[in-house]
């Protein structure tokens, strides 16, 4: 059974940093392209950032690009997303993605996580 477990979500202030986790189990991680995506109150649930197998690539959505970054592990089968200089506008829940298929996660994954609240205060 493939679970992705996002953690370290919160409340925090407008400028701070924050990071979430996702650990990703019952599926091959080394073999999966992940990916982080976030959906605010009313809106569609939007990409933000994605990583390849073997990390060599990364892709990031305008809005963040340049203050987040994603990373993942393989010895301990997480994926984080660093977030600094965060606004409110980035308030959402964040879901973490995997897809066995293609390379860089940017719609439609095969697999997706719970979800982390993140709200940040102006």
């Amino acid at each position: 059974q493939v679970q992705l477990t996002e953690s370290g979500g919160g409340l925090v202030h407008t400028g701070d940093s924050l990071r979430i986790s996702c650990t990703v189990s019952g599926l091959s991680f080394n073999r999966s392209a992940m990916a982080w995506f976030r959906q605010a109150p009313g809106k569609e649930r939007e990409f933000v950032a994605a990583i390849s197998r073997s990390s060599s690539d990364t892709e990031y959505s305008n809005s963040v690009k340049g203050r987040f970054s994603i990373s993942r592990d393989y010895a301990k089968n997480t994926v984080d997303l660093q977030m600094n200089d965060l606004k409110p506008a980035d308030s959402a829940v964040y879901y973490c993605a995997a897809d066995s298929y293609m390379a860089l996660v940017t719609i439609s994954p095969d697999y997706w996580g719970q979800g982390t609240q993140v709200t940040v205060s102006s």
